[in-house]
């Protein structure tokens, strides 16, 4: 084989080589990915997902106790433990007047824009509460109610024509005093100074508003809430179990 066969032969063949050494390497190549949060930022999400486990541990044990006080008061008295739950029933529904521990939110106007004539909010938008709300369940708040009217898990916050309503319940004009009830005073402590060093605050700042936030008080009363409470796609069993 003369000398220009033998070196395009040659040449043929490393590349055919080279191509099939970087299609292996790629296959096996697996990009990296890093986990860019530092450490505080880790420590926080293990804290949340702790706290979590928690709460869910603890709402399973209470479920367990009502299960065997139910069981137990059955044997008893069968319409005693019907009272009972019922009664339990109405107090996680809101529709009973709740006193205890917990602390005082009051959303005002900023006194330096007042004084300096500038242009100020005479109430607070429905998402601005909103994001209260989650943040206050986020700590541990058991109740809730805003210029007096009890928060319950159907209650709407929303706009209607400019004016922010809580189920229909028109929030008039500034100040508003939000009553928050917790389980006990080191709870209402810890949530007191949780909000003190709150984003919320800030948040409330840029609309020009100042969220005051109340030291942990051991009697504080959240009214029951007054409205009626609409059920959907619910229907009573009817007698022998049918539907």
């Amino acid at each position: 084989m003369d000398k220009p066969k033998l070196n395009l032969s040659f040449t043929l063949i490393a590349t055919l080589v080279g191509f099939m050494i970087a299609i292996q390497f790629q296959t096996v190549k697996k990009p990296v990915e890093r986990d860019t949060r530092d450490i505080w930022q880790l420590r926080e999400a293990l804290l949340k997902e702790k706290e979590l486990q928690t709460n869910l541990l603890s709402e399973i044990r209470s479920n367990e106790e009502k299960l065997s006080a139910y069981e137990s008061k059955r044997k008893q008295s069968k319409e005693q433990a019907l009272k009972d739950t019922l009664q339990e029933l109405r107090v996680e529904a809101g529709l009973t007047e709740k006193s205890g521990p917990g602390i005082t939110l009051v959303i005002e106007p900023v006194l330096e824009d007042i004084q300096l004539g500038t242009p100020v909010h005479d109430t607070v938008s429905p998402e601005l509460l909103q994001r209260l709300l989650n943040e206050l369940n986020m700590y541990e708040a058991k109740y809730v109610a805003i210029d007096g009217q009890r928060i319950i898990n159907t209650t709407v916050i929303r706009d209607i024509n400019g004016v922010t309503k809580i189920d229909g319940h028109t929030i008039k004009g500034l100040p508003i005093e939000i009553k928050v009830g917790v389980d006990d005073m080191d709870t209402a402590q810890k949530l007191s100074d949780r909000m003190n060093v709150s984003k919320a605050k800030d948040e409330f700042f840029t609309e020009s508003l100042k969220l005051s936030v109340s030291e942990a008080n051991p009697n504080i009363s959240i009214p029951a809430y007054d409205d009626s409470i609409r059920v959907k796609y619910l229907e009573p069993i009817k007698e022998g179990g049918g539907s």
